[in-house]
């Protein structure tokens, strides 16, 4: 629901993908932002409207993304496509970041614009501790991109692991991601990402923060 320019890119992705979209939206002129090439479908009306939903295909769709201009759109359409429809994947885009942590914790999945800017402008100015990249929809489990203190260059990935209680999900690595092996060793300018408790992420930070812990042998 929504062809701005983020449902419209969505939209365009999924379907040069091969999967098979419908776009809702109020007016039948943002469809234009679509390409030519576009093979979905496009319905014009209320993305929270039931008949709107059952004419764009809700009734046989296994997701559903809500990404209007309007915060309370977005949590209307989505709770009706998951409590009305049963759809699976749902996804709202919300700018208030309050209102967002609220609606995750009630299963709902949310991309808080305003908090996902904030957090990426604040983790290129200040790099230091833990900045949430994703949570399940309880909240407890969180995806974060954590800062690691220069000192464990030339440390295995698996150090990471066995000093901490996260565990490396992957590495950014000159732009790109990659999958760590059990040999993968950290080098300069690799972005680590966790996952971890989110009660626990202050604690991995502050490891990670500081140079590795002295090894006894003997």
């Amino acid at each position: 629901m929504g062809c701005g320019r983020v449902g419209s890119t969505l939209a365009e992705t999924l379907d040069a993908q091969g999967a098979s979209v419908a776009v809702i939206d109020q007016e039948a002129t943002a469809f234009r932002r679509l390409p030519a090439s576009f093979g979905g479908r496009t319905v014009t009306g209320v993305g929270f409207d039931r008949e709107v939903l059952v004419e764009a295909g809700i009734e046989q769709a296994s997701a559903f993304a809500a990404v209007s201009s309007g915060d309370n759109s977005n949590i209307v359409a989505a709770r009706v496509a998951r409590e009305t429809f049963g759809v699976e994947n749902v996804v709202a885009r919300i700018y208030d970041p309050r209102r967002a942590e609220v609606y995750q914790r009630l299963g709902i999945s949310t991309v808080a614009t305003v908090r996902w800017t904030s957090d990426q402008m604040l983790r290129r100015i200040r790099p230091a501790g833990a900045e949430s990249e994703w949570s399940d929809a309880s909240g407890t489990i969180q995806l974060a991109e954590v800062h690691v203190s220069p000192a464990w260059i030339g440390q295995l990935l698996t150090r990471v692991e066995s000093t901490t209680s996260a565990r490396v999900a992957f590495v950014t690595r000159l732009g790109e991601g990659m999958l760590p092996g059990p040999e993968t060793v950290l080098q300069e300018g690799d972005l680590v990402h966790v996952l971890a408790r989110e009660t626990e992420l202050g604690a991995i930070a502050q490891i990670l923060d500081k140079a590795p812990p002295t090894v006894e042998h003997g």
